[in-house]
């Protein structure tokens, strides 16, 4: 860091009870109470993409609460992310619930102040049609994206009911806009049923490759990061929708399917991304859904996986 001021941390748990205060991520400062950002939190409170189970609107703030229990030091990467650079709160974007228009329009706006103010972006969802604004913020800084994207379904189908924007075909919109590189991108986790035999024919054709949740089995999770490594490339956005895991890690999602990563694999996966010399400009985690949250397990796990990317943007920053 420069010899600037520097950062501004977190409450102290020590001496300011966890469930006391204003709900930030990890009890951050705002980014309005800061002379700089370095890496900003934007929730992205927008579900009227999604095709099943709504709630997700819902989702900044379930994570927020969940990040009430984040501590200052991240063991596993061996970063202390709110003491080496600024980390702050940028609240909510505020898109319309009637129009995914509009609503995408406003994400990306002020996803793309953020970025044109130096700040590294992680996003909280909101379903996943919200990952295409911040991926095309992302890119508008950045030049296209390699996206690492942690799902059970790929999100590259044309059209939902004729339309074209969905929390199911963002990917390959941003495929097709030229936001993201799928010759350089890497989809982990899918499986689930699917509309025909071809869909994971088609969307390999595309360019990405895939590892599917069951080939985990045979890879483990030192396979998964391999194929990162052979495939991602600078500047890299990290995607996480929260359903990649297991019903029973993430039962508070929107479309829950069996046979998923552990909380400890996903984890992992992530962690090992930091060993491969990659530079993550950006990320989100979608698709936490609190009416179907029974005790708040899935915005637990989605705020742990907040922290360790944005551990990752920190030492990316370096």
């Amino acid at each position: 860091m420069s010899e600037r001021e520097p950062p501004v941390g977190p409450l102290d748990a020590l001496n300011h009870p966890r469930y006391a205060g204003i709900r930030t991520f990890a009890r951050l400062p705002t980014v309005e109470s800061v002379a700089r950002t370095d890496v900003a939190i934007l929730g992205a409170p927008f579900d009227g993409g999604t095709s099943f189970r709504p709630g997700a609107r819902f989702g900044p703030a379930a994570i927020r609460e969940a990040a009430l229990l984040l501590r200052p030091y991240n063991e596993p990467l061996d970063v202390s992310p709110f003491a080496e650079l600024q980390v702050a709160d940028a609240g909510d974007a505020a898109p319309n619930p009637l129009d995914i228009g509009e609503a995408h329009s406003s994400i990306q706006t002020r996803a793309a102040e953020l970025h044109a103010a130096g700040a590294r972006v992680l996003g909280l969802g909101g379903d996943h049609s919200v990952a295409l604004p911040l991926m095309r913020a992302a890119a508008a800084a950045h030049g296209p994206l390699s996206l690492l994207q942690l799902d059970a379904h790929t999100d590259t189908w044309d059209s939902y009911f004729g339309a074209k924007l969905s929390h199911g075909t963002v990917v390959r919109r941003a495929a097709e806009d030229g936001v993201i590189d799928p010759a350089a991108s890497v989809q982990i986790g899918l499986r689930g049923p699917l509309y025909s035999a071809e869909d994971l024919a088609e969307n390999r054709a595309l360019g990405f490759a895939t590892l599917l949740a069951r080939e985990l089995d045979a890879t483990g999770v030192a396979g998964a990061i391999a194929l990162a490594g052979e495939w991602l490339r600078s500047p890299v956005y990290v995607t996480v929708d929260v359903d990649v895991l297991d019903p029973a890690f993430a039962p508070g999602t929107g479309t829950p399917e069996p046979g998923g990563l552990s909380s400890r694999e996903l984890l992992a996966i992530l962690r090992g991304v930091a060993d491969l010399d990659l530079d993550v400009v950006a990320a989100d985690v979608v698709e936490v859904s609190p009416p179907y949250d029974a005790g708040g397990v899935t915005a637990t796990a989605a705020a742990a996986v907040a922290y360790d990317l944005l551990g990752l943007m920190v030492l990316s920053a370096r």
